[in-house]
């Protein structure tokens, strides 16, 4: 294994534990421990902010290398697909998904509000979108982003 391979396997490995690590250890533990659910709700907005953003910088990196080796063929090997489906998730969840969410929440939702079924339709959605990002990139560490030589 070359040290390239080895520098995106880390990485690869690094997106997805923030993910893992943020979305389901630190954000529960937050909603089980603080009393007010605003203040919960707000700091996981932020943490989720940072995940998504760090997502976007580590796999925008990781497609430069992988194009950088193999230029077009990336768009036709199944690992360089998933790789380009992560990074589309995570950039859905950070410009569209989070931006929408907190537009909602601004609005001042009461519960069983038509705004608070709309931020779970969103909640929802982006929980969807962060999960199928965990199970990508737990496929990509598992075959690893290189086809591998014989």
């Amino acid at each position: 294994m070359t040290k390239l391979e080895r520098l995106e396997n880390l990485l690869l490995s690094l997106w997805v534990g923030i993910m893992v690590g943020v979305g389901y250890i630190a954000v529960p533990v937050l909603f089980k421990l603080l009393d007010e659910r605003k203040l919960a709700g707000s700091l996981a907005g932020e943490m989720f902010y940072i995940v998504t953003s760090v997502g976007l910088a580590i796999g925008g990196l990781l497609f430069v290398l992988r194009y950088k080796d193999v230029g077009f063929e990336l768009f036709k090997q199944w690992r360089g697909c998933l790789l380009l489906f992560m990074l589309c998730l995570v950039a859905a969840s950070l410009f569209v998904l989070q931006p929408m969410m907190a537009e909602v929440k601004a609005l001042g939702m009461t519960e069983g509000s038509e705004l608070a079924k709309k931020f779970g339709m969103l909640h929802g959605m982006s929980s969807l979108a962060y999960m199928a990002a965990i199970v990508s990139g737990c496929i990509l560490i598992v075959f690893g982003l290189r086809k591998p030589e014989i």
